[in-house]
C-alpha cells in the first residue's frame, strides 16, 4: 500500500539563532497545515521499495537545501539536495516585503497592509512554484505542499536574534 505523504517534519536547529514570535507562528502554522494534508511522492526507488509515509528533516548543508527522507521508524531512505542559488532573489525580496508587512501592521491602514500582503503572497507563490519545479525530477509535491515547504525554507533562512 502506498502512503505518499509526510507525517513528521523537523527543521534542523543547528544554524538557527532564534526566531521572532511572528516567524515561530508561521513555522507552527506551516507544519500543522503540511501534516494535515500533503503529497510527497519520491520519484526514485527507495530501499525495500518503501512507499511511505515519510518523516523529513529539512536542513541547510553548505548553502544547499537538504531533505533527509526517512521511513516511519526513522531509518534513512534518501537525502534530496537542492541548490539554493535559484531561490536567493526570491528569498531576499520575500524577506524585505515581510519586514515591510510587519511594520505596516503596526503603523499603517488596512489598504496599505492589504497591498503589501498581496505582494508578499505573490512572492511566496513564486517561491513555491520554483520549489515545485526544482523538486519535480526527485519528488512529486502538489502546490499546497510546496507552499508550506517554502514557508519552512524561509524559516530556515531567518536568522533573527531576539
Amino acid at each position: 500500500m502506498t502512503d505518499y505523504r509526510i507525517t513528521d517534519i523537523e527543521l534542523d536547529q543547528k544554524s538557527i539563532v532564534r526566531w521572532s514570535d511572528e516567524v515561530d507562528h508561521e513555522r507552527r502554522i506551516a507544519i500543522f497545515d503540511l501534516l494535515e494534508h500533503n503529497l510527497f511522492q519520491p520519484r526514485m526507488a527507495l530501499p525495500d521499495n518503501y512507499q511511505g509515509p515519510f518523516r523529513v528533516l529539512l536542513r541547510i548543508e553548505e548553502s544547499r537545501l537538504a531533505f533527509d527522507v526517512r521511513d516511519q521508524n526513522g531509518a534513512a531512505l534518501k537525502t534530496i539536495i537542492l541548490a539554493m542559488t535559484p531561490f536567493r532573489r526570491i528569498l531576499k525580496d520575500y524577506f524585505a516585503v515581510c519586514e515591510n508587512y510587519y511594520q505596516a501592521l503596526k503603523n499603517s491602514g488596512p489598504s496599505q497592509i492589504e497591498a503589501i500582503d498581496m505582494g508578499r503572497r505573490a512572492l511566496h507563490n513564486e517561491g513555491s512554484m520554483l520549489l515545485k519545479e526544482r523538486l519535480e525530477e526527485k519528488v512529486e509535491v502538489d502546490f499546497d505542499t510546496a507552499r508550506r515547504l517554502f514557508t519552512l525554507i524561509c524559516v530556515l533562512h531567518t536568522r533573527i536574534a531576539i
